[in-house]
């Protein structure tokens, strides 16, 4: 494939994250999204006119042999991933997956096998991982910055009075509920996939429990719904700690590490990536400078953040454009993908452990 060709892209499934996909296929170089596919006929109209995509269709084998798609996102719930992969990956296409990529670790494997097999590529949105915070942090870890890890906390908050949170506790048939872990499966693949690195490669030790902590009753299914979980993780000198929390306010999404040299925290929401500050002076007078020191580091990220804005760089999916550009600049070179294959396994298998210890039915 020539370095400078443009893919053309089609998607499956039409539900509300696809937008988020075809808006970032709409602005990015070298992409075109060329058609759209979901069982529901008027969903994915719907998503062609938002878009001004050319093609829409109910039926991915007649997508795929109309367009010759050189990449098929799969935006749909986890569950038929698998099948639609072998799908695309035998008609000749790359993939891209939604999260969680699998139900269970053995699928998310037969699922990469499939792909290897087939001599195509395949990548999962771990978006958060290549947000702007996230690819400074990992240039200070190159760097050596923070020196050895020692510990990692990773916490996501999850609001479940929102509009995602709404349609989840009012609809028992609503696919999370269906999923093994429920609510924690589609969410805890984001504070895994950011401990995971850090680990040394091998199974750690895991130590998961989970509690419900809404008092509200609703007569159905959903009332079973668990709300709360702490994942515990340990492996050679490196320990960790994950967090998906519900009900604290406000809603959170940081990753902290702690160094033999340094102490940092990523805020995903807020944008910003800070030093823990230190006492470098004797007595109280030393305690008077480290404040200030961090309002400075909060000033430098502010500036940052409205240099992006004016780029028109500061957006929701801004993690989801780098990793689709690393993606789809590996399919055209045969160069090294975004995310390795047992890094995605890797959290896999934790996730499938965490699943065993807090739903054991």
């Amino acid at each position: 494939m020539k370095q400078d060709q443009t893919l053309r892209v089609g998607i499956v499934g039409c539900g509300k994250i696809a937008d988020g996909h075809a808006e970032v296929l709409k602005f990015l170089p070298g992409a075109t999204l060329v058609a759209v596919c979901d069982r529901e006929i008027l969903l994915a109209e719907q998503l062609a006119v938002r878009f001004g995509v050319p093609g829409h269709y109910d039926n991915l084998a007649s997508m795929l042999q109309a367009e010759a798609l050189d990449v098929v996102h799969i935006t749909t719930p986890p569950a038929v991933h698998l099948a639609l992969t072998r799908q695309c990956v035998e008609a000749g296409a790359h993939v891209f997956l939604e999260k969680p990529l699998a139900l269970n670790a053995p699928d998310s494997r037969a699922l990469i096998q499939s792909v290897e097999a087939a001599g195509r590529l395949m990548s999962v949105n771990y978006w958060p991982n290549f947000d702007p915070p996230a690819m400074e942090f990992k240039q200070m870890l190159a760097q050596g910055t923070i020196g050895d890890v020692v510990h990692i906390e990773a916490f996501i908050g999850y609001d479940l009075s929102g509009a995602y949170g709404q349609a989840l506790m009012s609809d028992p048939t609503h696919w999370v509920n269906s999923l093994p872990g429920k609510l924690f499966q589609n969410m805890m693949d984001h504070i895994i996939n950011r401990i995971v690195p850090f680990l040394p490669f091998g199974p750690p030790e895991v130590h998961a429990f989970a509690y419900k902590r809404r008092e509200t009753v609703a007569g159905n299914e959903t009332d079973a719904l668990l709300d709360e979980l702490r994942i515990v993780l340990q492996s050679g000198r490196v320990s960790a700690y994950g967090t998906l929390c519900s009900h604290a306010r406000p809603v959170a999404n940081t990753l902290k590490v702690y160094g033999t040299k340094a102490t940092v925290e990523v805020d995903f929401n807020l944008r910003t990536v800070i030093r823990a500050g230190s006492q470098s002076y004797p007595s109280s007078l030393g305690r008077l400078f480290p404040p200030f020191l961090m309002a400075r580091q909060y000033f430098g990220q502010g500036r940052k953040n409205v240099s992006a804005f004016r780029r028109h760089e500061f957006q929701f999916f801004a993690g989801m454009t780098t990793l689709l550009d690393l993606f789809y600049s590996a399919i055209r070179t045969g160069g090294p993908l975004p995310i390795s294959y047992d890094e995605i396994l890797f959290v896999a298998s934790v996730m499938d452990e965490v699943i065993a210890q807090v739903y054991p039915s």
